[in-house]
């Protein structure tokens, strides 16, 4: 087996080595035989398949030693492959509670004076760890505003969302998940939910998972009391990379229960800036079918904020 810690780069110069000395090979010219080196070394299957057959066309007499190349390159390539993946995943198996995490974070505030004097503050936090089979969320977001000294917003979410793969597409999913806002009548709102979710697409450039299962919520009322009902959780995720620097983004979810069901529906474009760093607006709805007394149905927030990736 091919040590992990070998480079694509050795293994590009091994594949070559070993071809040059197989003898069945010798009858290929030397310029050919130098193309289809040179293209070998730089490990990249796509460039060797354009040589291999650009060979195989200007010498059809030696075909049967071209495809013996090809084939030995496409072995060497699956051994290189398996090491890859091995090495990755002792990566992972060895990794400590605090490694291998990824994310963004996220910022924009806002100032104006004149008729309205108002002060705005959007941040965010997301962050995401994969393993073998376990993938784990956590989404922190918060928004505040005043306006003429008086504050007009102040909601603050906490998520934490564990996945266990079951299959290429198919896992299984939990749900933790902290809410307030007073301005729409609740102090606190408790979220839990178990069920199953479906990547239906995965590429580089696109991504679409859904998930749906049973759910319990738990309302603090800012008026006094409380309310517990059980609900069911429908919910998407799309994320589809346009071009290198555009990026469109989708999130969706539904708590249907009796009483007062939400939808929430987040739409976001972003841009990247260049390395780590992007500008992204989201247009946000909440729907309350059935809020506390004085707090409206539909809240909307249009956000405007700068990302770090990391």
């Amino acid at each position: 087996m091919i040590h992990p810690t070998v480079t694509r780069s050795a293994h590009a110069a091994a594949i070559t080595a070993i071809l040059i000395a197989t003898p069945a090979n010798a009858d290929v010219p030397q310029p050919v035989r130098e193309m289809i080196d040179a293209a070998i070394a730089t490990g990249d299957a796509d460039k060797v398949a354009t040589v291999l057959e650009l060979a195989k066309v200007t010498n059809p007499d030696d075909a049967a030693e071209i495809d013996s190349i090809a084939a030995a390159f496409a072995v060497k390539q699956q051994q290189l492959a398996k090491a890859e993946a091995a090495e990755k995943e002792a990566a992972i198996r060895s990794a400590g509670l605090f490694d291998n995490w990824s994310g963004q974070g996220q910022i924009g505030a806002f100032r104006s004076t004149g008729n309205n004097s108002d002060t705005g503050l959007s941040a965010g936090l997301k962050l995401q760890r994969t393993g073998i089979n376990w993938r784990h969320k956590l989404n922190a977001l918060a928004d505040f505003q005043r306006t003429n000294g008086v504050t007009t917003r102040e909601q603050f979410l906490l998520g934490y969302e564990p996945n266990y793969q079951i299959n290429e597409r198919l896992f299984a999913y939990a749900l933790g998940q902290y809410e307030r806002d007073r301005f729409q009548g609740f102090s606190s709102r408790l979220s839990a939910s178990a069920g199953i979710g479906y990547d239906v697409i995965d590429t580089d450039a696109m991504s679409l998972s859904v998930k749906a299962g049973p759910a319990y919520r738990k309302t603090s009322f800012i008026a006094g009391g409380s309310d517990s009902s059980i609900a069911g959780l429908a919910a998407m995720d799309f994320d589809w990379s346009v071009s290198d620097t555009i990026k469109l983004t989708q999130d969706a979810s539904a708590f249907i229960q009796s009483g007062n069901s939400t939808y929430l529906s987040t739409t976001g474009l972003e841009a990247s800036l260049g390395g780590s760093l992007s500008a992204r607006v989201s247009y946000a709805v909440e729907h309350d079918t059935d809020p506390p007394a004085g707090a409206v149905q539909t809240d909307t927030l249009t956000r405007f904020t700068l990302i770090y990736g990391f």
